[in-house]
């Protein structure tokens, strides 16, 4: 299982405006920097953060590990149909 990490770039566009806190979750520095150029062609990384993200429980795995998941509706408010 590859590690998904959360990338948070600030950058400077071509144009030469500033955006901030562009997040893109990626295996990869490169692959988030990749995916970054392909919405932001020619622009200049002013900074890049990293942060891990913690797996979500699959599903699947639940059906195997013996437990069951409860799924709960939200109910519905009374005179409102």
């Amino acid at each position: 299982m590859v590690p998904v990490v959360r990338y948070g770039f600030n950058i400077r566009t071509k144009t030469g405006q500033r955006v901030d806190n562009i997040q893109i979750m990626a295996a990869t520095a490169s692959d988030a920097e990749r995916r970054l150029r392909q919405m932001y062609r020619e622009c200049e990384i002013i900074e890049r953060r990293e942060q891990a993200v913690p797996r979500r429980i699959d599903p699947v795995d639940l059906q195997h590990s013996g437990s069951r998941a409860r799924f709960v509706s939200p109910r519905s408010k009374a005179g409102t149909q």
